[in-house]
């Protein structure tokens, strides 16, 4: 397991082969996935300092992270 807070397995807890199935189905779903991972890596390096960004960068992140759970979410629920 990671330690990079926000996994997915964190935000959605239960739903990990609901996300995997989903997933396997939907290539814009799989997008928003790599997306939300590739974001939280991004924001984890930033608050750690291995790559410190500017607070408006990490602000930015942050949002972005915010948007593609959402949408994460939304998908999950309609399946």
């Amino acid at each position: 397991m990671s330690n990079t807070p926000h996994t997915l397995g964190e935000e959605f807890p239960g739903k990990l082969e609901a996300i995997h199935a989903l997933k396997a189905q939907d290539e814009t779903f799989a997008r928003a996935l790599a997306e939300y991972d590739e974001v939280n890596d991004r924001i984890h390096r930033a608050e750690t300092r291995i790559e410190p960004v500017s607070a408006d960068h990490e602000a930015s992140l942050r949002k972005r992270r915010l948007v593609l759970k959402d949408a994460i979410a939304t998908a999950l629920a309609a399946n």
